[in-house]
């Protein structure tokens, strides 16, 4: 089976982060978090030219990569909404809002939309159970109070 070519376009925008780190084999984490920031995710095309770059396999790319949860091997939405699962939390109802949220956005946990506007995840705990129940959206926490702007959020999100 013929290797899959690199496409040009994304060869490109990452050449600049490839060049900082080239030959730096201890440098393999900060190299995939600066690919990831740039393309948001980590598609095999891109780990390929990782390993390239620091005279790694494929295979060790991908076992740092997978062993931590920054790393996403999918491309995620534009906007990441994580429902905190914590004990407080989950007591003061955040069951119902990861529910109503999965309705909404026509997802589950763990999954993006289709036209990449959303990313519905879970976390246990982000230190705010006196907030709780809590959800996060792209770094901003939402307290209980603020969960109809949270709706409002993403129905004017939606059609973006």
């Amino acid at each position: 089976m013929r290797a899959k070519a690199v496409s040009p376009d994304l060869e490109e925008r990452i050449a600049p982060i490839l060049d900082r780190y080239r030959g730096k084999k201890g440098a393999l984490i900060p190299l995939l978090q600066d690919v990831q920031a740039e393309l948001g995710w980590l598609p095999e095309e891109a780990l390929k030219l990782v390993a390239d770059t620091l005279g790694l396999t494929l295979a060790q790319v991908v076992g740092v990569a997978s062993f931590y949860a920054q790393f996403y091997f999918e491309p995620r939405g534009r906007h990441v909404i994580r429902v905190c699962t914590g004990t407080a939390c989950h007591i003061r109802g955040a069951p119902q809002i990861l529910e109503r949220l999965e309705k909404e956005l026509g997802v589950k946990a763990g999954e993006t939309t289709e036209d990449l506007a959303f990313t519905l995840e879970t976390v246990n705990c982000v230190g705010c159970c006196a907030l709780a129940p809590v959800v996060v959206v792209d770094d901003r926490v939402l307290k209980r109070r603020d969960h109809r702007k949270l709706w409002d959020w993403v129905r004017k999100r939606r059609v973006e």
